[in-house]
């Protein structure tokens, strides 16, 4: 069907009642939009589903949430009993919408005879992730859309090994998905309530726990009385990271009350990435009254952590991914090797995205670096290599303030990587430094970098052509100098690299050891640009950062116009 007779086909199948059904006649007349919402299906990738609410195929509702569970649920039954039995765990954010489609989501799994664990409210996805290897489930599902706008919802999916899905099995439950009627999904499907269990208080003891033994230094190595600042972004964090840190023993912490409690409209914030420096607007003036060293901020399902420290003039530095990255595999080694605790064959994984300075932090301590794929899939998806071949893990991360510090945890963890923010900062307290003199000494130590990130952003399907031309543009005309700087190596991953599986992504390294990566979100509508400039000095760096920036952008902007 084309996308008109895909509208039509939902008008004719939809009450007259139906919320669904009259907003789509409210668009009628409008064949953009329409072309918009039936172009396609909502694709079921690595990330499983995201996209705005609404209604149409291309949409998030419950007719595509309702599909997408059933080929889930579908594939699971092919496993035979025991994998029903083993079950789903099932969670979501506070946005509009999540808590329906997640009891949406669970009755399709117990309709078809699949025992499913829920949580009585939002949860963080870390939480999750932990949960399915701690229950052995089969499966779990997250009704979220992470840090985008409050127009867009989402639907996570993971496998037995607690990873959000591989490429093979996004790929494996797409063609499940695809056999699915929509129309026979949604509506009263009768369900055994028994197959159905609420998490009780233990469960999120259990993770809490897991997260409290990550903790490094204790007792009088650290000044717990810190100054600090949290808020949750109106999101899924406020409860245990507070409870983290009440148990962790800090004692002088305030959150931002303000975005204390859920929020689907994310009134006092917007954009709910803690990345955007905008995020941390309220956190900085509870900052400034109380004198706060470090600010901490989760996105709304807790995932991602983002950090600003007070610098040595008393204003707040917004740290990108990368050096909060430095401090935490920086502390996070020198601890375990001060405690006798770092292991000969340790490793830490990063994107092919993220700087290459965390690898010269962890030479400097005997520690092999891995890099992988974007995405925590990826990242955590190597620790059974890892083990297979002796290496101990110590840490994952990626420049997108993404951070997983436990291998029993396979997906970022903002509540864990705030405990051991907090704990460096506490530890480096006592010895009477900041963690903005931490960051100078690293950058001192092993180089200066300075580290960027810019995304043009290109809406609808008018915006994915505009990529794709980007993409296709620069491969059609790789630089042989950037920024006066000759490039020495170029790596395209579009037919992958090594042991690297393919990806729409290229790297541009140049002589002195600087380099930039080009790639499309996965998850949004943007194209990103990664700039890694090193020099001297910051300002060294800085300077040579905004000549690589200026000269690409301004190259890549034209071949779209």
């Amino acid at each position: 069907m084309d996308y008109r007779e895909k509208y039509n086909d939902w008008i004719r199948h939809l009450k007259e009642d139906d919320p669904l059904r009259k907003e789509l006649a409210s668009i009628e007349d409008c064949d953009k939009e329409i072309r918009e919402r039936f172009c396609q299906d909502l694709s079921f990738g690595t990330a499983g589903l995201r996209g705005r609410m609404g209604a149409g195929s291309n949409m998030m509702n419950r007719i595509t949430v309702g599909r997408a569970s059933c080929g889930i649920a579908d594939l699971i039954r092919s496993r035979g009993e025991e994998a029903m039995r083993r079950g789903v765990v099932i969670a979501h954010d506070p946005r509009h919408h999540s808590r329906e489609f997640s009891e949406l989501t669970a009755r399709i799994f117990a309709s078809k005879g699949i025992r499913v664990y829920c949580f009585p409210d939002l949860r963080p996805t870390p939480e999750l992730a932990f949960m399915i290897r701690y229950l052995g489930a089969v499966s779990g599902i997250n009704i979220t859309a992470s840090h985008n706008p409050k127009e867009y919802n989402g639907y996570k999916a993971y496998w037995e090994d607690g990873c959000q899905v591989s490429e093979e099995m996004a790929a494996l439950m797409t063609s499940f998905i695809e056999r699915v009627d929509p129309w026979e999904t949604t509506e009263g499907m009768p369900y055994d309530q028994s197959l159905i269990t609420v998490l009780g208080e233990e469960y999120d003891r259990a993770y809490l726990d897991k997260v409290l033994s990550l903790s490094i230094h204790k007792g009088d190595d650290i000044d717990l009385s810190i100054p600090i600042v949290y808020t949750p972004l109106n999101g899924a964090g406020s409860i245990p990271f507070c409870r983290m840190l009440m148990e962790r023993g800090f004692s002088n912490w305030q959150v931002v009350e303000e975005q204390r409690n859920p929020d689907p409209d994310f009134t006092t914030v917007g954009y709910p990435n803690p990345e955007d420096s905008r995020a941390f607007a309220l956190s900085e003036r509870y900052g400034k009254e109380m004198g706060a060293d470090l600010l901490m901020a989760t996105d709304p399902d807790s995932d991602r952590f983002a950090a600003e420290i007070r610098k040595a003039d008393g204003e707040y530095l917004p740290l990108n991914g990368n050096q909060t990255g430095y401090l935490l595999v920086n502390y996070i080694l020198e601890g375990r090797k001060t405690a006798g605790l770092l292991p000969e064959k340790g490793a830490i994984v990063k994107s092919i995205v993220t700087s290459t300075l965390s690898e010269w932090i962890a030479e400097a301590y005997g520690v092999r670096t891995f890099e992988t794929l974007t995405g925590f899939k990826n990242i955590c998806g190597k620790i059974p290599y890892l083990k297979e071949h002796g290496y101990t893990y110590l840490f994952g991360y990626e420049e997108s303030v993404g951070y997983a510090a436990c291998e029993d945890i396979r997906d970022k963890d903002g509540i864990s990587a705030g405990m051991l923010l907090a704990e460096a900062a506490a530890y480096y307290r006592k010895r009477g430094k900041s963690l903005w003199d931490v960051l100078m000494e690293i950058y001192s130590r092993y180089g200066y970098f300075a580290e960027d990130q810019v995304s043009i952003i290109e809406k609808g399907l008018e915006g994915k052509e505009k990529i794709d031309r980007m993409m296709r543009y620069t491969r059609e005309h790789l630089p042989e100098q950037l920024a006066g700087l000759r490039v020495s190596k170029i790596i395209d991953y579009m037919d992958g690299y090594q042991d690297i599986p393919p990806q729409n992504c290229l790297r541009i390294f140049l002589s002195n050891g600087s380099w930039l990566a080009i790639r499309p979100s996965g998850t949004e509508p943007k194209i990103k640009f990664y700039f890694y400039a090193c020099g001297g000095s910051m300002e060294e760096a800085e300077e040579l950062d905004k000549r690589m920036k200026d000269q690409i952008i301004a190259d890549i902007s034209a071949s779209s116009d």
